[in-house]
């Protein structure tokens, strides 16, 4: 196809046409996101994780369900919780479940996709979840893993590298807090050690967190590191899928996945739909608009779904699988991987098939000939998604019950001597809002134990109670 002028802004239209559509499931998802990782206790995640039975496989497929879907950031975490005791098996279903059973990514493949695909996914993803699991029992003697953990451990203990405890990520040497009992802990980002002390400190429970500006700007603060992770891979999808959609010829996805129908066909799909996405570099949930790209261009059902489970073995992660496990332990990974992404895959067109519910791309419109802005519920959506959004953007440069020179003794937030204050025993206490004022008011006693003035360097690196 000769490249014009017109055919790239083409390509533009339904890339930003694509992201105008799922802006405010992607939105959504985020923030929901964002009150599970602040609001639900992580702490004994890794002890739950450390037997490879049922229960440890059930609680890593809802601990990575609640996690965030950032393929890197899902690799990371599963490190620290490999590290730290859990199972082999369970730290594999952990990463896959945050980066394919999340709530954003569902939302987004049930705008761009359609319920049966996102029906696909959330079954087939439980159903590779278990074959992984069983491949790996079958295949992975116990002490292979056990020797991976020694070694990792001896190696970031020489190195100096510590586990954020926030989110698991590594920690750097420029967010680091020293507890009172001389514990140095390091932290990834300004936003994880800030979530750090909030929470450490924090003396209410989420209801009464949500009703100051203290509890949201936590919510902020956890939404813009979620979208941090993220944005690129989002916006490098949709604009990709775009252009995918205008410029490759249709002989190409013919040439790539074989037409027609039959067993033999869908294995073939499913088994290319994973191989395509190894090498596209797209992770996260930027690969949903590029399966979008791929549905557009008739690749079939078992192809979409088996894509879209792949962002764990696209070359970048497989890169950091090898840097921190090894060359054996990586190609271990994408073996087991490749294999259950494409059985789900297959899996679920066979069923699917049997149900007489595989969509049919014929009856719709193609992505030229749909209009994507206009005056719909996607609109109005949209509107009071980013009018949303634009609160915690809010309250989070505001520093609405953000860190400041005093400490609230109720929620644990920082804060400044212009809000609402309180004196006992002499000692006079800042709060955020009027609702924590008015819970310490109540009963003093219960949180007057510590200074209300927080000591040392404003820059974090100071002690905490």
């Amino acid at each position: 196809m000769v490249v014009t002028v017109a055919s790239v802004v083409e390509a533009l239209r339904i890339g930003v046409g694509f992201l105008w559509t799922a802006a405010w499931a992607i939105l959504v998802g985020l923030t929901v996101t964002s009150l599970v990782q602040v609001y639900v206790s992580k702490e004994r995640m890794a002890g739950l994780l450390g037997e490879g039975d049922v229960t440890g496989l059930v609680r890593a497929t809802a601990f990575g369900a609640a996690s965030s879907g950032c393929s890197f950031g899902a690799v990371a975490i599963g490190k620290g919780l490999f590290k730290k005791g859990a199972h082999a098996v369970n730290f594999m279903a952990f990463m896959f479940a945050s980066t394919n059973l999340v709530v954003e990514l569902g939302l987004m493949i049930l705008i761009l996709l359609g319920w049966e695909f996102l029906l696909a996914e959330l079954l087939g993803g439980l159903v590779l979840i278990v074959v992984m699991a069983g491949i790996v029992h079958l295949t992975l003697p116990e002490n292979r893993f056990e020797e991976v953990r020694r070694t990792l451990n001896e190696r970031d203990s020489e190195a100096g590298i510590t586990e954020d405890p926030t989110c698991g990520m590594e920690g750097k040497d420029e967010y680091t807090v020293t507890t009172d009992d001389g514990e140095t802990l390091k932290f990834c980002s300004e936003g994880c050690m800030e979530t750090y002390l909030q929470q450490t400190a924090s003396g209410g429970g989420w209801r009464e967190d949500l009703r100051s500006w203290g509890g949201w700007y936590k919510v902020a603060n956890q939404f813009r590191k979620e979208w941090s992770m993220i944005y690129k891979d989002i916006v490098a999808g949709f604009l990709i899928s775009g252009f995918v959609i205008v410029f490759v010829p249709q002989w190409v996805w013919n040439a790539l996945f074989l037409q027609g129908d039959g067993v033999l066909v869908t294995a073939e799909n499913a088994v290319m739909g994973v191989a395509i996405a190894v090498i596209s570099f797209v992770g996260s949930m930027g690969n949903v608009p590029f399966a979008v790209a791929l549905w557009s261009g008739g690749v079939s059902f078992a192809g979409i779904i088996a894509f879209v489970y792949a962002d764990l073995v696209t070359v970048p992660v497989l890169n950091i699988y090898r840097k921190y496990y090894g060359w054996a332990v990586m190609l271990y990974l994408l073996g087991v991987f490749f294999v259950t992404m494409a059985f789900a895959g297959f899996l679920m067109e066979l069923l699917f098939d049997a149900l007489g519910i595989v969509p049919n791309l014929a009856g719709g419109l193609t992505a030229t000939e749909q209009t994507y802005f206009k005056l719909d519920y996607t609109f109005y959506l949209n509107l009071i998604a980013f009018a949303f959004v634009g609160f915690l953007a809010y309250v989070y440069r505001r520093g609405l019950g953000a860190p400041g020179e005093y400490r609230d003794p109720v929620c644990g937030m920082r804060t400044d001597d212009d809000g609402p204050s309180a004196t006992h025993d002499g000692e006079t206490y800042y709060f955020c809002a009027d609702t924590c004022r008015r819970a310490f008011e109540d009963s003093p006693e219960s949180f007057a134990d510590t200074s209300p003035r927080i000591h040392g360097d404003q820059s974090g690196h100071e002690h905490h109670h």
